[in-house]
């Protein structure tokens, strides 16, 4: 049987999303720090793991480092190719000052050396880690539910991404944003985009399709969601139809993105088949409207 895809409203588990998304940044802010640049920032991404959520392996040195939340035990794991590790619970009430500190110690007691710049990511005036005793929520239930979220998207990412021979990302987590994402590329370079910053302009200077999931976002959604865009958007893409029925274009104000509501995927009674079928629909939309050559591109025959 099919492992069912578990409730997870935004309200419900908010102020541990808040929590557990900064945590993340500073795993992943470690992860960019150590590992080698790679195009569209894909160096500083978080991996779906079999206990959890991982940075793999990371060089530092003559040591290989790994830092894995285990969202099966509720801890933090920093271990190295040395043998040695380190760690802490996560279940109780750790604030994002604790939990920064722990981090630190932790890493040092395995040796490696590394230093971030501990303030937030585009979080709004969220204070420094080091200072935020503001987000201490953890849920161990809705943890686990988004996790399980996670896996399940990620399988199915997997068979989606299997259907595709051209350069593609690999399915990571983006702890910036805290999206699971998987893109494709065309090959072909996109113009620059007029005042873009840095991130940006490294992240979009090839046509992309990506596709991926959202908890949710005070912000933006305040639900979890399914998504895809097309970048830079071609002309006449929001004619494009969707599958399944439940699937929109909506409007950001910067672009046009295909959304299906995490609880029609929910609803569904073969979750996994209604989400590759919004994806596919997504991407033969982007692709149609871009111009992309489709059938070189598959790996389908």
């Amino acid at each position: 049987m099919t492992e069912p895809w578990p409730p997870l409203p935004y309200a419900d588990w908010e102020p541990t999303k808040q929590t557990l998304h900064r945590f993340a940044q500073m795993v992943g802010k470690v992860r960019m720090s150590l590992v080698p640049f790679r195009n569209h920032w894909w160096h500083v991404t978080l991996y779906v793991s079999a206990h959890g959520v991982t940075t793999g392996p990371m060089p530092c040195g003559d040591l290989t480092a790994e830092i894995e939340f285990d969202f099966v035990d509720h801890r933090l794991h920093v271990r190295t190719s040395a043998g040695d590790s380190a760690g802490f619970p996560l279940r109780d009430r750790v604030p994002c000052a604790v939990f920064y500190a722990d981090l630190m110690t932790a890493l040092d007691e395995v040796g490696v050396r590394v230093a971030i710049d501990p303030r937030p990511f585009d979080l709004g005036d969220s204070p420094a880690f080091p200072d935020d005793t503001l987000h201490d929520s953890y849920d161990a239930d809705a943890v686990e539910r988004w996790w399980r979220i996670l896996r399940l998207t990620d399988h199915a990412l997997a068979r989606f991404a299997s259907r595709f021979n051209g350069k593609a990302s690999p399915t990571h987590l983006f702890w910036h944003s805290f999206d699971l994402a998987h893109a494709r590329y065309s090959g072909r370079r996109a113009p620059p985009i007029p005042g873009a910053d840095a991130v940006t302009a490294e992240a979009y200077s090839h046509e992309v399709i990506a596709f991926g999931w959202w908890p949710g976002d005070d912000r933006r959604w305040p639900y979890p969601a399914f998504y895809s865009y097309t970048a830079p958007e071609p002309e006449g893409l929001r004619v494009e139809p969707l599958r399944p029925p439940a699937a929109e274009w909506q409007d950001t104000g910067n672009g046009s993105l295909a959304v299906l509501r995490y609880d029609a995927v929910r609803a569904s009674p073969d979750g996994e088949a209604t989400l590759l079928d919004f994806y596919e629909s997504a991407y033969q939309a982007g692709a149609k409207a871009a111009g992309w050559d489709v059938e070189a591109l598959s790996t389908e025959r």
